[in-house]
């Protein structure tokens, strides 16, 4: 596989390690194998199609619509200019120091900077933020470069360096670290909460070339993912026709808190009650019409019926769907539901962990 690199003008990439002159190159075409960046997922944006793809059970199955026609391709790090080109004395050069600014992550990962609007605002901010640390703090140049695997999507096994135990080596013997052991990740207890995009609308990204959705926040889902119990998210979309889609995925929020969720808000928790008995209602409609959301803990569980409302969006005003398609349902990211043992554990009351 080759792929062509844009013609720059007098400066060096030290990532791809090509020299350029200009207006020419010494390759005009670069094989992946001689550049890490070219195979990694910041350049390839490898997980969208994975996990569209009809073949996974992705979105594609209600759509119909093949990924390379939704424009979601154009979601990706073209060059190594995007995050390292800067302006020094009037000249353009290549900086280490600019592509560490946090600013430069926050362009691209919007659901990041969505959560860490979110927490200033209620003034709970993620732990790590609050006491100065940025991105490249935890993450590795490996995984922002590529190491030549192309990998399916950040959550494949490998893809990613980072770790809580990089840093915390010997968490505090508390109660529940004893208890829950190698059980739970860490992100299942001190992850405070997630945001969530709601109705996805394919029809405006299609006519429009725009993505709309209504984002939520204030829940944390938990899923299964490599052996352990850990956080998770939901997304739903809105497909032509009136389709729906329900998507749950481990995600890290960073919206982490030094002290780990209460036992009560796991077990034994009335939204554990209507997810063993089949059905519960993750958004629905006020009084005046504007959609709410579950607040706390919700598990992933497999035949259960999450109850959304899927709304329409056209010139700029959502509509709820009346009687919509009931979703397919599709768990992605390396990540499974809750099995009936597990949700068994969780329906036992336990003291406090203090």
């Amino acid at each position: 596989m080759k792929k062509k690199l844009q013609h720059f003008t007098g400066f060096f990439c030290g990532i791809c390690a090509v020299l350029w002159t200009t207006g020419y190159c010494f390759a005009d075409e670069i094989q992946k194998e001689d550049c890490f960046f070219v195979s990694g997922l910041h350049a390839s944006a490898r997980g969208m199609p994975y996990w569209y793809d009809k073949a996974n059970g992705g979105l594609e199955a209600v759509t119909g619509i093949p990924y390379a026609e939704l424009g979601c391709a154009n979601c990706h790090v073209s060059s190594c200019d995007t995050c390292h080109k800067t302006e020094l004395n009037g000249k353009m050069k290549y900086s280490v120091k600019a592509a560490k600014n946090q600013d430069k992550c926050l362009k691209c990962h919007g659901r990041e900077s969505v959560m860490m609007k979110i927490d200033k605002e209620s003034n709970t901010p993620d732990v790590h933020f609050a006491n100065g640390m940025a991105c490249m703090d935890c993450h590795t140049v490996r995984e922002v470069h590529g190491d030549g695997v192309a990998y399916k999507s950040m959550k494949q096994p490998g893809a990613m360096d980072v770790t809580c135990e990089q840093c915390h080596e010997k968490p505090p013997q508390t109660i529940s670290h004893t208890i829950h052991g190698n059980k739970l990740d860490c992100k299942a207890c001190h992850v405070r909460q997630v945001v969530s995009c709601n109705s996805c609308h394919v029809e405006t990204m299609l006519k429009e070339k725009k993505r709309v959705s209504l984002p939520v926040s204030g829940w944390k889902f938990l899923m299964n993912y490599q052996g352990k119990v850990t956080s998770a998210n939901m997304q739903t979309f809105v497909a032509p026709g009136n389709k729906t889609f329900l998507m749950f995925a481990p995600q890290f929020s960073h919206s982490v808190k030094k002290e780990g969720s209460k036992c009560e808000e796991c077990h034994a928790t009335e939204i554990l009650s209507k997810i063993l008995k089949g059905s519960i209602d993750l958004t629905w409609l006020d009084d005046k019409g504007k959609e709410q959301n579950l607040k706390g803990v919700i598990p992933v569980a497999n035949g259960v019926q999450y109850n959304c409302v899927y709304q329409n969006y056209q010139n700029g005003t959502w509509t709820p769907i009346s009687n919509p398609v009931p979703p397919k349902v599709q768990y992605v990211g390396y990540g499974s539901p809750l099995t009936p043992e597990q949700l068994k554990k969780m329906e036992q009351p336990e003291k406090s962990k203090k």
